[in-house]
C-alpha cells in the first residue's frame, strides 16, 4: 500500500528520493575521501613515530650525555635500541665539490640506519658513511674517497634517503667512527623502537627514570608529531562529514514537505480508512513505511553512486593507491551514510504520520 501511494505522484516522490540520494552521496563520499587522505598521510610518514631523540638539557647546564647517562637510558627503555652519537661540523669535499655538513660519530650505525649503497658495519671502525643528500651533492658513492677536515676517508656506505624529520638529519650528515672524536660526552642518543607505541613507552620510561631526580635530558618525540597529524586528519574527516550531513538535513526537510503535502491531499482518504475501522496504528505504519521507502531508496542509490565515484577517482588518479580506497575502514562511512539516509526518512515522516493518524475521522471527511 505504501509503495502504491508513492507511485501516485511519481515526480514528487522521485525528487524526494533524489534529495536523500545526494545527501547520502555527500556523507559517504566526503567521509571516504577524508579517510583516504588520512590513510595516505599515515602511509607517507611511515615509521617516523618509532624514534625518540634524547639530548642533554642545556637549561640545567648539561651540555653532553655521559656514558652513565647512556647506560641509564638503555636500562630505562629495555628492548628498543639506543644509538649514542658524537656530533661536530666540518667541510666535506668530493672530487669536484665540497659541502659543509654535520659529522656524527657512531659505533653501531646499522641499529638506526639503512644503506642504499655499500654495507653498514656492525661495528663502525673505519671509513665514512655518507647521507643521501651529501652523496648526491658531492657526486660520490660507496668505494669513493672524500676529504673531511683535511683527512682522506673512504666511503663505505651511502644511506637510504630519510623519510623522517628530527634533530638528527642523516641525509645531510656524514658518520665516522667514534674514535675520530676526542670530545667527552655524546651530543645525542637516538632511541629506535619497533612501533609508535613502543617509542611512547620508551619516552615515558626515560622521563620517569633518567629524569627522576633532575631534568638531565630533553626528549624529541616523533610519535607526538604523528599524533598531531592524525588528529588533524580526524578533525578534517569530521568536518567533511558535517558538510555531507547538511545535505541530508535538507533532504529530510524535502521528505517532510512531501509527507505533509501527501497527508493534506489524502485527508479524506485517511478519514474513510479510519471510518471503516482502520486503526491509528495501521495508518501510522503505512505513512511511516512511505517515508522509510523514500529514505531507503535514496540511501541505496546514494551508496551505489558513492562506490562508482570512488572507483572513478581511483581509475582517474594514478596517485591514489587502490589499496587505500579498498581499506575496510571505508565501509564504515558507507554503512553510516546508508543508515543515516533511512533514519532521515523515518524521522522526517514521523510528524506527518502522527498528525494524520490522530486526526478525527469526522473532521477529515468533512473536508
Amino acid at each position: 500500500m505504501a509503495a502504491r501511494n508513492l507511485r501516485r505522484n511519481r515526480v514528487r516522490t522521485a525528487l524526494a528520493v533524489l534529495g536523500v540520494c545526494i545527501g547520502v552521496l555527500a556523507v559517504a563520499a566526503l567521509g571516504i575521501f577524508g579517510n583516504v587522505l588520512a590513510l595516505g598521510a599515515d602511509d607517507a610518514i611511515g615509521d617516523i613515530g618509532t624514534q625518540v631523540v634524547v639530548s642533554p638539557n642545556a637549561d640545567a647546564g648539561i651540555d653532553s650525555l655521559s656514558d652513565a647517562d647512556v647506560a641509564d637510558i638503555r636500562r630505562a627503555v629495555g628492548e628498543p635500541a639506543v644509538v649514542p652519537l658524537y656530533s661536530d661540523n666540518a667541510v666535506v669535499a668530493g672530487p669536484t665539490e665540497q659541502e659543509f655538513a654535520t659529522v656524527y660519530g657512531v659505533e653501531e650505525p646499522a641499529l638506526a640506519f639503512e644503506a642504499a649503497e655499500g654495507r653498514l658495519p656492525e661495528r663502525h671502525r673505519r671509513g665514512a658513511i655518507v647521507g643521501a643528500s651529501v652523496a648526491e651533492e658531492l657526486g660520490v658513492g660507496a668505494g669513493d674517497t672524500v676529504e673531511i677536515a683535511g683527512s682522506q676517508v673512504r666511503v663505505v656506505a651511502v644511506l637510504v634517503e630519510s623519510q623522517t624529520f628530527s634533530p638528527v638529519a642523516p641525509d645531510d650528515a656524514v658518520f665516522l667512527p667514534e674514535s675520530a672524536f676526542s670530545t667527552d660526552g655524546y651530543a645525542q642518543a637516538l632511541v629506535v623502537a619497533e612501533s609508535g607505541e613502543a617509542a611512547r613507552a620508551a619516552a615515558d620510561a626515560i622521563r620517569e627514570e633518567v629524569n627522576a631526580r633532575e631534568e638531565r635530558v630533553d626528549l624529541f618525540e616523533l610519535a607526538a608529531i604523528v599524533d598531531e597529524i592524525n588528529e588533524f586528519f580526524g578533525l578534517l574527516s569530521t568536518f567533511l562529514l558535517g558538510l555531507g550531513a547538511i545535505s541530508l538535513v535538507v533532504a529530510g526537510v524535502s521528505i517532510l514537505n512531501v509527507m505533509l503535502m501527501s497527508t493534506v491531499e489524502r485527508r479524506q482518504e485517511i478519514g474513510v480508512m479510519r471510518a471503516v475501522g482502520v486503526t491509528r496504528r495501521d495508518v501510522l505504519r503505512v505513512l511511516l513505511a512511505e517515508a522509510g521507502l523514500i529514505g531507503a531508496a535514496g540511501a541505496a542509490a546514494g551508496t551505489v553512486l558513492t562506490v562508482l565515484l570512488v572507483a572513478g577517482l581511483v581509475l582517474a588518479t594514478p596517485e591514489v593507491d587502490p589499496a587505500l580506497a579498498l581499506d575496510p575502514t571505508n565501509g564504515y562511512y558507507l554503512i553510516l551514510a546508508l543508515g543515516f539516509g533511512v533514519g532521515v526518512g523515518l524521522v522526517s515522516g514521523a510528524y506527518p504520520a502522527w498528525k494524520a493518524a490522530n486526526e478525527r475521522p469526522v473532521e477529515a471527511l468533512r473536508n
